[in-house]
């Protein structure tokens, strides 16, 4: 960045061209997770909410356990959680039991009867768990710990049938974090993992990490059903939706904002991080399309 005048540009641009050109990169963003679902959407034979399922578990960590949230979902599939939704502890035991991670920790009561019900429902859905190894736990920080994380799930997919109207239903960000915004069961509050005890605090998907699930799951979501069903107006709540989140807050974006870039919304800020990962990080400058709006000034 340090060798391209990228802080002239965006100085010398007028708002209506950082405007357009955060639209058009952001559409470049969301068409890449679109794909991504399609993609999804095609292997589990076109069952919007198994999509919904598995996007959702890959979502619930940007870094290095993204695959192992995923390959969760296609262990657990979502036909089982929906046989058991009415028992939170057999969504909790079959999350957790088939994530492998329960076998790295020793056991209490309560864990000794999540493996029970764990055994009894692998049994029953012929369900394998995956190995604890596949899951990165060495920068883990407590509040987001893979284990805590499923905890919540198993509450969220308990607590509110999760089916994909539920995700194209959102409309403003107080109904993504109204969604999402649900507490661990009551072991959680005075254990981040099992049978260690902690302080007594309530384990609660948080208003940040909501948001996040709105930025990544919830209006890519919108997008592609609106597209697959043909309800197009969907893809506008979908576009305004983006643009009433609050930007996000991350080392991309405060790295653009030391030269003057800095986003007012999600949108924004998603098209921030494309620049940065897509154009910066793979040395593509001359299709950046910063410098495009540059050029494109001078021309005029």
């Amino acid at each position: 960045m340090g060798k391209i005048s990228c802080r002239q540009i965006i100085s010398n641009a007028s708002t209506e061209s950082l405007s357009a050109m955060f639209e058009g990169v952001a559409l470049q963003r969301l068409t890449r997770k679109h794909n991504d679902i399609v993609t999804i959407y095609n292997r589990v034979y076109k069952d919007w909410n198994q999509t919904c399922y598995q996007i959702l578990f890959k979502m619930m960590d940007v870094g290095t356990n993204k695959q192992a949230y995923l390959q969760l979902s296609e262990a657990v599939p979502y036909r089982c959680i929906l046989r058991e939704v009415t028992s939170l502890h057999s969504i909790e035991a079959m999350l957790l039991g088939g994530s492998g991670l329960l076998t790295m920790y020793p056991e209490d009561e309560y864990i000794s009867n999540l493996k029970d019900e764990w055994n009894h429902l692998a049994r029953k859905y012929n369900l394998f768990p995956m190995r604890c190894t596949s899951w990165d736990l060495t920068q883990t920080r407590p509040y987001n710990h893979p284990i805590l994380r499923l905890a919540q799930l198993a509450q969220l997919l308990h607590s509110k049938e999760f089916l994909v109207n539920r995700i194209v239903n959102c409309r403003t960000p107080e109904d993504v974090v109204s969604l999402f915004s649900v507490e661990a069961s009551e072991y959680w509050k005075n254990h981040f993992v099992p049978a260690t005890q902690s302080r007594g605090i309530p384990k609660r998907i948080g208003k940040a990490k909501s948001l996040i699930l709105g930025i990544n799951l919830v209006v890519p979501m919108q997008i592609a059903y609106s597209e697959n069903i043909g309800q197009h107006n969907l893809k506008e709540y979908a576009m305004t939706l983006l643009r009433a989140i609050e930007a996000e807050d991350n080392r991309y974006i405060r790295k653009w904002q030391q030269i003057g870039l800095t986003p007012t919304n999600a949108l924004q800020s998603q098209a921030i991080i494309q620049i940065e990962t897509e154009y910066c990080q793979k040395s593509r400058c001359q299709d950046c399309p910063i410098i495009k709006m540059g050029q494109n000034s001078i021309h005029k």
